[in-house]
């Protein structure tokens, strides 16, 4: 009889634990899904905010990049001037539809990645709801830059030959890969992949750490659990500046691969990409060519980004946690 009460007392307390189990699981799934769901929305619009504020100095970065000419701050606003003289104001954004069209879900999967990247790796290593150290902060947003890149390569080809083409050649996003498929083959929307992954790695995983590194630093120094938006975006436009230096030469040898078809060139290679740059224009002429202004769009644009990702996010948890009040 006492055996029969304590089986029935276990019995009781597995049906318990099971009861609050089920009800608790679909909960935690329920605040992972809107976890996600704000990464994405956050992303997309910090990558459309930024990207708009310097779409005309980044079509004038793509030019010289994919051409011979050199490089220089008043070649630079000539360039400027003369597309606005002669295309109108808008032209100066041409191409950023398309650019709209890959920045929105490229922005969107790589700091949702991010964020997911960094909750298995602090779980891997022992840091979870804690900072990661500087290595595996490294490596988030290595492959966070990876995945983002990997699964909208195409439309950054596209936003690159809208962007060195006159209007008359491509009507519309539709258009490009019409005739780049028809006429240059569907390899084409992935010519210049290998240099744009090798060129993310550091460029995602630099900027990455660098915020992430700034932003640890500052609390840990001021005592402040969240930095004020003017210290965010000085801290996105030092990740910016130096996630962009470091892959650079990548970014350069990128374009010209991807505007091969269009500009009268045959770039069979990355190394035979370099080696033709450097012969006919030099190294730091060639390779670097356009570096000083991303020193000026870089950080101006990264730290946008930054900034309206992370209020962005805070603004949602507000929103989240003012309704769940309510009810």
């Amino acid at each position: 009889m006492g055996n029969g009460v304590r089986e029935g007392q276990v019995d009781f307390k597995q049906q318990d634990a099971e009861t609050v189990t089920s009800t608790h699981l679909p909960s935690e799934d329920n605040q992972e899904k809107k976890k996600v769901l704000n990464s994405l929305m956050s992303g997309a619009l910090a990558g459309a905010v930024a990207k708009t504020a310097v779409a005309p100095l980044d079509r004038t970065k793509i030019m010289f990049q994919v051409s011979s000419k050199r490089f220089s701050a008043k070649e630079a606003y000539r360039l400027i001037y003369r597309t606005y003289l002669n295309e109108g104001f808008w032209s100066l954004w041409r191409g950023n539809s398309a650019t709209m069209v890959r920045v929105i879900p490229y922005a969107a999967i790589q700091f949702c990645a991010h964020e997911e990247y960094k909750q298995l790796l602090g779980s891997y290593y022992g840091f979870q709801g804690k900072a990661l150290t500087p290595f595996p902060r490294f490596i988030a947003g290595s492959l966070a830059g990876t995945t983002a890149a990997m699964l909208t390569y195409p439309l950054d080809m596209v936003r690159a030959r809208m962007a060195v083409t006159p209007k008359e050649m491509y009507s519309n996003i539709v258009h490009v890969f019409i005739r780049i498929s028809r006429e240059e083959g569907l390899k084409t929307l992935y010519r210049g992949f290998t240099p744009t992954i090798l060129g993310v790695i550091p460029y995602a995983g630099l900027s990455f750490f660098t915020y992430e590194t700034l932003k640890k630093l500052h609390a840990d120094h001021s005592g402040k659990l969240q930095p004020s938006p003017p210290e965010r975006l000085l801290f996105g436009a030092c990740a910016g500046l130096i996630g962009q230096s470091a892959s650079y030469p990548l970014d350069v040898v990128r374009r010209r691969m991807q505007t091969a078809g269009v500009m009268g060139h045959t770039y069979s290679s990355i190394l035979l990409t370099m080696q033709e740059i450097i012969r006919e224009e030099g190294l730091i002429r060639g390779l670097y060519k356009g570096l000083s202004m991303n020193w000026v769009k870089g950080p101006i644009a990264v730290g946008i980004s930054f900034t309206t990702f992370d209020l962005t996010q805070i603004l949602l948890r507000k929103l989240q946690h003012s309704t769940n009040v309510e009810r």
